[in-house]
Parts: structure tokens; sequence; C-alpha cells
């Protein structure tokens, strides 16, 4: 009998370096992930520097102005430094994608988010692969499995926590919004899946899962909650069963952008177990009917303010963040008031707040009565003086009180930073820590709060 026949990759003499940038949601982030371990899995060096890099991709976000403009600073730079540059993400489609091209005509390439492919593809034409992608097999390393990026792949976070996304686009039609237009509509992952990704993190050292999508309540209704099995039982595609299955894990769940649909009280049981956090990021936007209606918000007409004090009975510490946007078209100084009002009767933990901008392509651009830009102001200030108060009374209100920590960072001259349950990592507060035996990344201790303002809080480890 004939020896087998054996593929034997060809060689390169320069190992292919590239730039990466990553703007953007967290969303964004977790697209950034794929593509840097494809990129490693077929031989590609990442390097830090323009000057070091043969080709640099630039994965943009392209949801509000602000955002456009850095993306475009970004592509500027890396053109002006580097010359050969793939740019990819939300500013590659919608309606800002021609300025791109007219602002930059020679790009390599343009695609939009999740089209990896894409990506790779003007990789492989800029710079070909130190392992042609094509023929050959894949490098050595990646194919012993043996670490924690061969497991999981490239991650972008710190090694205690990650972004676990469970579904790409959205189905809803919010005036102010242009997503749908960049990311398409819902396209929900199989929980199985998501679950065997989730328990191969937290093999891999991860202590904390946040659970990201455009609309985390409305996972798995476009495969109409398609079943899957993991660890021998059967899971329905839905946020409840997702939570079920995530709290088998025993780490942390975060759970994101959850649109305010009845069936959210369902979960809200399973934070009093602890088996989630209790802990809702919930986007309500405004607090006035008319202007929900007038954002084209799903769920606008449901009683929020109830279903709030409902979900505080069944779970006391139930932590709730929100962000919301003030000056939309036609806003009424009545509307605005009915959003202090409601605003006061919500005592939200967290809350972020925005001006209303125009965005080309929202629908919301034809309603008539713009806000003047100084009566937005002057309402944001308003609103986040009035959150201020009711942050840093429901903090203070902590001292004195026993939480659970996770060390995030040790800094300069060993100040300890940490989050509580109620902190989501670079969007809420900090937890500055005193303790006596040196602590790590990704430890959880118990402490005791003794010190708050309206952001942070100060505590002294008290069991480590």
């Amino acid at each position: 009998m004939s020896s087998p026949v054996v593929a034997t990759p060809r060689r390169r003499s320069k190992t292919p370096k590239v730039g990466f940038v990553s703007l953007g949601c967290p969303k964004a982030l977790v697209d950034s992930e794929r593509i840097l371990t494809q990129l490693r899995a077929e031989g590609y060096e990442t390097v830090p520097s323009y000057d070091k890099a043969d080709v640099v991709v630039v994965n943009t976000c392209g949801f509000i102005d602000s955002a456009v403009a850095e993306s475009l600073d970004a592509i500027g730079e890396a053109m002006a430094e580097n010359g050969k540059v793939i740019v990819t993400g939300c500013l590659g489609t919608g309606p800002k994608s021609h300025v791109v091209r007219e602002k930059f005509p020679d790009l390599l390439s343009i695609s939009g988010p999740q089209n990896y492919k894409a990506v790779m593809d003007a990789v492989h034409l800029a710079v070909p692969p130190k392992y042609d992608p094509f023929v050959d097999l894949l490098p050595a390393a990646r194919r012993r499995g043996s670490g924690l990026g061969d497991d999981i792949g490239v991650k972008l976070t710190p090694r205690h926590y990650a972004y676990v996304k469970i579904s790409e686009g959205c189905n809803h039609k919010c005036s102010f919004c242009i997503i749908p237009s960049m990311r398409g509509k819902l396209v929900s992952r199989r929980i199985d899946d998501v679950l065997r990704e989730s328990e191969k993190l937290v093999k891999s050292g991860v202590k904390e899962l946040l659970v990201i999508s455009q609309d985390t309540s409305a996972y798995g209704v476009d495969i109409k909650y398609e079943k899957g099995t993991w660890r021998e039982k059967e899971y329905r595609t839905s946020m409840l069963d997702l939570c079920k299955g995530l709290g088998e894990l025993g780490v942390w769940v975060r759970m994101h952008y959850v649109y305010p649909y009845p069936h959210v009280d369902e979960i809200i049981p399973l934070m009093a177990e602890r088996k989630v956090l209790p802990y809702l990021d919930i986007p309500f936007q405004h607090g006035s009917p008319s202007v929900l209606k007038r954002m084209k918000r799903p769920a606008f007409a449901e009683n929020t303010l109830e279903r709030i004090a409902a979900w505080r009975r069944i779970c006391p510490d139930i932590t709730l963040r929100s962000t919301f946007i003030v000056g939309f078209p036609g806003e009424t100084e009545a509307e605005f008031q009915e959003l202090l009002d409601w605003q006061q009767a919500a005592q939200l933990d967290r809350v972020g707040c925005f001006t209303y901008s125009p965005v080309e392509g929202a629908r919301a651009n034809e309603l008539a009565d713009h806000v003047p830009p100084d009566v937005q102001e002057d309402r944001l200030a308003r609103f986040m003086k009035a959150q201020a108060k009711i942050s840093k009374k429901k903090l203070k209100a902590k001292i004195g009180k026993t939480i659970e920590v996770m060390v995030d960072e040790i800094g300069e001259d060993h100040v300890v930073t940490g989050r509580s349950w109620a902190d989501a990592p670079e969007i809420d507060g900090k937890v500055y820590l005193s303790c006596i035996d040196p602590l790590k990344p990704g430890q959880i201790v118990k402490a005791e709060v003794i010190g708050a303002d309206e952001h942070d809080l100060n505590a002294e480890v008290i069991d480590e």
C-alpha cells in the first residue's frame, strides 16, 4: 500500500503583520475578536504600531455623528501613517458609507459588520498569509489546541470577563436609529452554540459573562425559539432559557440591552436566586408616552413604573441602568416634565443621557419642531442634575453593607479597583478597595462599604 500524502505548509520568509483599530460598542468588539482570531489562525501577527504593519484593519462605528467622526479620524490617521487600510464595521454600510468612499478613495476594501470573509479576503490580497488559507494546513500552534487562545480565540477584554454576543441585527424601526440598516434584521444564534461558547470561556478562566445583542429580550423569536441540547438537557432559544443555562456555570452573568417586554418579568426570580446578576440594562429612552410613540419604541405603552416596582418586590437589590434622549423632535416642556416625573418615580441606579442629534437616514429627521440646541442642553443638565442626586443617595445607602467585589485592576501605588454586582465594566462605577493582602484581577472578595459619592464606592476587604 502506498504511503499517505501529507500536505506540507509552504512557509514564507516573513511573518505578515496586521495593525488593528477597534472602535464602537461591545458588539463591534466581539466582531474584532473574531477577525483577530481568524488572522492568528492563518499565521498573521498583530502589531501595535502603523509603521510595523503590512496592512491596517479599522473596525468602525457609525451610530451617531460623534462616532462617525471618530471613525473617519481613525481611518485618516491609518491612511496617513500606513497607506494600506481595510475598513469594516457599521460605517462600511448604511447612509454614511458613501462618505468613507468619497473621502478615502484609495482604501483597499470597505465592508459592513459581521462580514468577516470580506475582511479576510482583503487581507489576503494585501499581504498573502504565511500559510495559504486555500490549500495549506492551519499553523501547527492552532492545530494543537494548547492554550487559552486556541480554545476561545483572541479576546480584547481582560481575562476575567468576556462579552457573549447572542444575536446580530434588530427587527425594530425606532425613528432615531439606523442600526437595522447597518447590521440587518435579527439573527439569533442557537442556544446550544451560545452555551457551549460560554462554558469554554468559563473553563478558560472567565469569571463574568456579559450578554450582549441589539435586543436581548427578542432572542430566538426569528428562529421560533428553536430547541438545542447542552449538558444532555434541552433548552429553547429564548432569553429565559439562556439565563437558566448560563446560571448553571457558576459565574457572574450580566444582561445588557433588554427591551421592557412583559416576558422580561420571567427572569427576575432567577436574579433573586442569584442564578444571574440582579442587574438589567434597559434603554427606556424617555418617560413620556407621546415621545416614545414618536420614537417608535417597542413596548412604549407598557406601564414600566408598575413593572419596576414589581421587580423590586421580587428582587429588592436589583440594579437598573438605562439611557435616555432629551430634546427629541417635538419634545415640549410638558413632555420633558413627564420624563422628570418618571425619573423621580423610577429611581434608577445608573443613567446615561444624550441630546438628540440627527443621524443621516433616520426617520426622526423628518419630524417637525426640532428642539433648539440651547434648550436641549438645558434639559440635559436638569435631567443629569436630578439623576446625580438619586445615584448619590442610592450609593450612600450602601455604606456599612457587605458586598461582593470582582477585582479588575491593580494600579499604581497598589490602588485596587473592582466592581460590584451593580457595576458593568466601562459604563458604570468602580469600587476602590483597601486591603492588607495582595489581590489579583478576577478575584472575587467580600468587602464592607465605607464611603460613597454619586459614582463610586470605597470599601474594605473583609474576606479574601
